[in-house]
């Protein structure tokens, strides 16, 4: 399948970025920004073999919506239990998640989100079973955590990056 040739993006925003430091916009400064874009572009793609292509970023929204929210309850839980709040003792665990999302950028987005939100970390991940193991700080409902990263996260990326 042929993919649509897009803007590259990374050498107009390198040259505005070179542009703003040095504070001019005379054509030697222009070229010269222009040329460093373009050759830096050049060596981070040969870096990055594999390129992501995604797709329904309005399912990214919403995405990032349902991670905001969550990552600001986490910390409220995770404070509650830090300074002591909480009525009883964290039940400390691992938990094994069966993922379906195979794309490597989607399980490195999901990788991202589990551990940018407080009170878990993304512990291990088996590529041959597919399966994560994710570690909770208070684990109280196993059930409850798997229909979380499937449905709330897994299925969304799914969507934009399969």
């Amino acid at each position: 399948m042929k993919r649509p040739l897009l803007v590259p993006l990374l050498p107009v925003v390198l040259t505005i970025v070179w542009l703003l430091l040095n504070d001019s916009l005379d054509f030697a400064n222009l070229l010269l920004g222009i040329i460093l874009a373009v050759l830096v572009s050049a060596a981070v793609t040969r870096l990055r073999p594999l390129s992501a292509w995604p797709r329904r970023l309005h399912v990214a929204i919403g995405l990032i919506w349902h991670v905001l929210l969550d990552i600001v309850r986490s910390n409220i839980g995770v404070g509650r239990i830090v300074l002591g709040a909480a009525q009883r003792q964290p039940t400390i665990g691992f938990l094994d998640i069966p993922l379906d999302l195979r794309d490597p950028h989607g399980l490195a987005m999901l990788a991202i989100i589990i551990t940018s939100t407080p009170g878990t970390v993304w512990s291990g991940y088996d590529p041959a079973s597919g399966m994560l193991t994710l570690h909770v700080l208070d684990l109280q409902d196993e059930a409850a955590w798997i229909r979380t990263i499937k449905h709330r996260y897994e299925r969304p990326l799914m969507e934009i990056f399969e």
